[in-house]
């Protein structure tokens, strides 16, 4: 009834407005404008009423004004260190009101361990926003969907044939096989320099589609190579920009974002009908010629069998495929090209990996079983990764119903973000953060690792813990430790004549961090 009551005096104060003050007004502009401005203060209006009878105990924030709240203050671009300068202001856990909705901001190991793992269930959720609600098909992913049976389901259907012990020492060998195709290519290249990036790209897609559908691409000339990466190069573009924000926070203003949304939407469509035409039917239309004779040899058909089983759905198998070519193969991509732009700036960093690799392999290759033979090169994994974690606020989480977190209640429905980056370069809890320095794992922080499982160290957490954790860490940190390896073994890494550093500022996004300027390295073959 109270609702009632203010709309109708909005609607009241609206025929006063346009009768005294805009008598000359056409009747289209004010059917468009007025009711704009009564929504506008409808909501002023609950804004005010709603906030003056709280009693419960909100997490510090900036003072907000009503409809915009906090946005007016932070922008769009709420990337991971400006919300770690925040926190040196509203201390561990904050609140931005940002529009409508809410994002609480966790900047502390005690509460990271409180959001990912004692309250797990809880903050076990996903928030969506307007842009990740077209390219996941309103959650019918593993990553986005909300926290409950469905997602237990994919999480398993998607974590036998993709992420596991099993499925690494099967596929190792196929991985090396890739990763000396790029060592033989670099070697026969003459160049000042080499983007190196899209040579990477190859090897990661080659190692995904053969694991995923059985097949790869010739090079980088091959026209479903060119068409896959642009594909997935524009959805990213897409999805981690903050210009859509403002549509997203704030109801009022999503008419504007029309045309953005339609754009996702076309690119989406096309995206999802590359991967069921080119990959998906093909493995279908094989099952079906070959029947109960047919042996499941790669993820897809496992994926296609639990939807036959009644599972899942035909949508959810082409929305997994979406999250491999997104998460698996992006976010490896960057943390290479991180790994590589530092240690082409630390030659003696170089120097010690390949002098461990010949102490310790004594001239064998170094292959995924090896790989914990070689501790710095695993502390220098480590470094990159706590340097340059590639989420750096991780993939968001959300409270289903209003929750307690450091005595504060967080209303239902947050988004809550852990800035993960913050937590491993806070100089509270690390000794000169900003330097590259592999060392710090093999001395004061020997004991800290990356691997959910056991005692984490919550200040260390860039594939997350958990129950929503990030399961690709099974393929990634073998993957990057073998790449980096080799090329560490063949090749002295350097830069261009005449430049000194290589340039490791980083680009944000909506969850992301990766390099900037995609680097030039000369790869100097080291003879034996």
């Amino acid at each position: 009834m109270a609702n009632l009551l203010v709309t109708s005096l909005l609607l009241l104060v609206n025929s006063l407005i346009i009768k005294w003050f805009f008598p000359q007004t056409t009747l289209v502009i004010s059917i468009i404008t007025f009711p704009l401005l009564a929504l506008f203060l409808y909501l002023l209006f609950h804004s005010l009423f709603s906030s003056s009878s709280k009693t419960t105990l909100l997490p510090p924030s900036p003072s907000s004004i009503p409809i915009l709240g906090n946005w007016h203050q932070v922008g769009n671009d709420l990337n991971h260190r400006l919300l770690a300068s925040m926190s040196h202001t509203y201390g561990p856990v904050f609140l931005l009101k940002l529009g409508s909705k809410n994002l609480v901001v966790v900047s502390d190991p005690e509460l990271a361990t409180q959001v990912l793992h004692t309250q797990g269930v809880e903050f076990g959720s996903r928030p969506r926003n307007v842009v990740f609600d077209v390219f996941t098909g309103n959650g019918q992913d593993m990553v986005f969907t909300v926290y409950g049976d469905h997602w237990r389901k994919m999480r398993r259907i998607m974590t036998l044939p993709f992420f596991t012990n099993k499925v690494v020492n099967h596929y190792s060998e196929m991985w090396e096989e890739e990763m000396e195709l790029v060592v033989d290519d670099l070697k026969r290249e003459r160049s000042r320099g080499v983007v190196v990036r899209k040579r990477l790209q190859l090897m990661l897609y080659n190692i995904m589609y053969r694991m995923m559908f059985d097949q790869k691409f010739e090079s980088v000339e091959d026209p479903l190579f060119i068409q896959a990466t642009r594909l997935n190069s524009e959805r990213s573009k897409l999805a981690q920009s903050f210009e859509y924000n403002y549509g997203d926070f704030i109801p009022l203003l999503r008419p504007f974002l029309r045309g953005y949304l339609n754009k996702c939407r076309d690119l989406q469509r096309t995206r999802l009908a590359f991967f069921n035409n080119h990959y998906v039917q093909q493995r279908r239309k094989m099952m079906a010629a070959n029947g109960e004779k047919h042996k499941i040899s790669c993820a897809i058909d496992h994926i296609i069998e639990a939807e036959m089983k009644g599972e899942i759905s035909e949508e959810n198998v082409l929305y997994i495929v979406e999250n491999i070519n997104v998460a698996a193969i992006e976010t490896t991509l960057w943390s290479m090209e991180w790994a590589i732009a530092e240690l082409v700036n630390h030659p003696q960093v170089q120097h010690k990996i390949r002098q461990e690799i010949t102490n310790v392999l004594k001239g064998n290759p170094i292959t995924e079983s090896n790989l914990q033979e070689l501790p710095y090169l695993q502390a220098t994994l480590k470094e990159t990764l706590r340097l340059h974690t590639p989420i750096p606020l991780l993939v968001p989480h959300m409270n289903l119903q209003e929750a307690k977190l450091g005595g504060f209640t967080i209303p239902k429905e947050s988004k809550v973000v852990v800035n993960a980056w913050w937590l491993a370069n806070n100089p509270k809890w690390w000794k000169n953060p900003q330097e590259f320095r592999p060392e710090r794992f093999l001395e004061e922080e020997c004991s800290t690792e990356a691997v959910a499982g056991g005692k984490v160290d919550f200040r260390y957490v860039p594939f997350g813990v958990g129950r929503r954790s990030c399961p690709g860490i099974i393929l990634a940190l073998p993957i990057l430790g073998v790449v980096i390896g080799k090329l560490v073994s063949n090749f002295e890494m350097t830069t261009p004549p005449g430049m000194e550093k290589i340039d490791v500022s980083g680009k944000e996004g909506q969850f992301s961090l990766h390099i900037a300027n995609h680097s030039t390295v000369v790869f100097n073959p080291i003879l034996a």
